[in-house]
């Protein structure tokens, strides 16, 4: 039985999508059991007259809520009654190996910190790094590593992301060989700061992943790549930006739908089309954001996110575990700088 905890508070639908992804995960995967934490009477409000095996959920009891305002070292030291760090203290005390990871909605740069100075980096690893994934036009999937966790970075962090990132889109999505851009200003090798110039040349002698050379923003939905390495500020903007093109492209087609009867009566006929489109572009569908590089797994999902999308940051954490990829980024790193601390 994998065993996984749900942070149940912090997120603008918390604690009702976070109770019900939970529900509907416990459907989608047998072996799984779930720790639910936060106020323990509205959670159990929540749960009654829903139909779910109670051997394969349990509650811990966490009355306060770390809002995303709060100064985040601040927040981990004073409220550790918090259903996060409720959560993270579970882990940190995990010497038996119980839990697999947490789920969180909460304040990213909380969950960060306490993931960082609480739980604690995998042997060798420089610094922990955000990896969500986007929709391709080819129908798969692209990771990009980081998107927030690391602002200042330098190129040997960029190779140890391409490094967890390919391990990460090769034993939770299936692709083997995974393609790797560098994102930068343009796709010749001279392009961009001394930054970019040295992590290119970096990754280009770095056998263990497949460099496929630098990536403009425009090519991340292309499906000409697998995964996207950059800096934490831009890799947040890209996915924000990418995310938010294509809901107001969605808004702006249902606008021009709406501005006649015949376009109307062409949707009708067009319908099935556009609930694919929508699914497709819909973040909600695709879980959030696992750190990569921490002893315990920690997905962090968008605080707006919906049951749907809390039930698929579950099943990241599932598939990183049973993946056995925390193991598969320790041995990796071990045999490229022969890292033992």
């Amino acid at each position: 039985m994998v065993k996984i905890i749900v942070d149940c508070f912090g997120g603008d639908r918390s604690p009702s999508a976070n109770i019900e992804g939970s529900l509907m995960a416990l459907d989608c995967m047998p072996d799984v059991s779930l720790v639910l934490t936060g106020d323990s009477d509205i959670i159990a409000k929540e749960l009654e007259g829903k139909k779910f095996d109670s051997s394969r959920i349990g509650i811990v009891h966490a009355p306060e809520v770390i809002d995303c305002n709060e100064k985040p070292t601040d927040a981990i030291r004073l409220k550790k009654n918090s259903s996060m760090m409720k959560a993270v203290a579970l882990l940190r005390g995990d010497d038996a190996g119980e839990y697999a990871g947490m789920v969180s909605l909460g304040s990213t740069g909380a969950l960060v910190a306490a993931s960082m100075l609480r739980i604690g980096r995998l042997r060798g690893v420089i610094r922990p790094a955000f990896c969500p994934v986007l929709p391709t036009m080819k129908g798969g999937v692209i990771g990009i590593c980081d998107s927030g966790a690391n602002v200042d970075i330098t190129p040997d962090y960029l190779q140890q992301f391409a490094i967890m990132g390919s391990l990460y889109m090769q034993k939770v999505y299936g692709i083997e060989n995974p393609r790797v851009g560098l994102l930068n200003i343009g796709v010749e090798e001279e392009k961009g700061d001394n930054l970019r110039k040295e992590a290119y040349a970096l990754l280009k002698n770095t056998p263990e992943i497949n460099f496929a050379g630098n990536m403009e923003a425009r090519e991340a939905l292309s499906g000409d790549f697998d995964l996207v390495v950059c800096d934490g500020f831009a890799g947040n903007i890209l996915i924000k930006s990418t995310e938010g093109a294509c809901l107001e492209m969605l808004k702006k087609l249902k606008t021009d739908i709406n501005s006649s009867f015949i376009n109307k009566i062409g949707a009708l006929f067009m319908y099935k089309m556009f609930m694919k489109e929508k699914a497709f572009m819909d973040y909600q569908n695709y879980g959030g954001s696992p750190l990569l590089g921490t002893v315990k797994t920690v997905v962090k999902g968008h605080g707006s996110s919906k049951a749907t999308a809390v039930m698929k940051c579950i099943e990241q954490v599932y598939k990183t575990e049973t993946g056995s990829l925390n193991s598969s980024i320790e041995q990796k790193l071990e045999e490229i700088t022969g890292a033992s601390v």
